[in-house]
């Protein structure tokens, strides 16, 4: 990466951080993916239960892979066939992992969802949720970070899934109807009514879509 761009990125994520802070949650600044990994794994106590949405970030820096052959309960929803029941338990999680579609330099968080389960456990369930967001996600303001959920990572979710939506077409929104839509629900997280729920470690790297 530039390193003008590094040093923008690191200031603009502890203008994100004091952000997060004042909404209640609790945001840590990592340097690169290997920073990031060691933040997360001290966040969470070895056996402890672990579920996860798809958080291609938490993938990116290790996360997954370190928690799969580590002394932890890895709920792992592609393991098994009755996918209903690992999203079911998913919501009795000690930690879920998740990203932000998009993240304001204030610190809300806007996702969005086709299934609606990463949505769902972001808001309300799991004892902890532990978001992984790379530098690119940030965006000034809630408008510009809605703008950036729907036509930049729902495109691109859409063409990873193989999903015949208008968007996948396109490669930028259409409002759609489709069945295949994964435009379903929004959660635009703009404060933790729980302290130490909500974790959220900004990298300066581009991860996730």
């Amino acid at each position: 990466m530039n390193e003008i761009i590094y040093k923008r990125n690191q200031l603009l994520a502890q203008k994100v951080i004091k952000g997060l802070e004042s909404r209640n949650m609790s945001g840590y600044y990592a340097a690169d993916k290997e920073e990031a990994l060691k933040i997360a794994l001290s966040l969470i106590p070895e056996q402890s239960s672990i579920a996860m949405g798809g958080a291609m970030s938490a993938h990116e820096i290790g996360l997954v892979d370190a928690l799969k052959t580590g002394n932890y309960n890895f709920l792992d929803r592609d393991a098994t066939e009755d996918k209903r029941a690992a999203m079911l338990a998913a919501y009795d999680a000690d930690y879920f992992l998740t990203s932000a579609n998009a993240i304001t330099e204030d610190g809300v968080m806007v996702n969005i969802d086709g299934n609606s389960n990463r949505v769902s456990a972001i808001a309300q369930g799991p004892k902890h949720v532990i978001a992984i967001v790379g530098m690119n996600k940030v965006c000034p303001d809630a408008d510009s970070a809605m703008k950036r959920a729907r036509n930049v990572a729902a495109p691109i979710n859409a063409q990873r899934f193989g999903l015949k939506t208008p968007c996948a077409k396109t490669g930028a929104c259409m409002d759609c109807k489709s069945p295949d839509t994964v435009c379903c629900q929004f959660l635009i997280t703009r404060f933790s009514r729980h302290e130490g729920r909500i974790h959220v470690i900004m990298v300066n790297d581009n991860l996730g879509f």
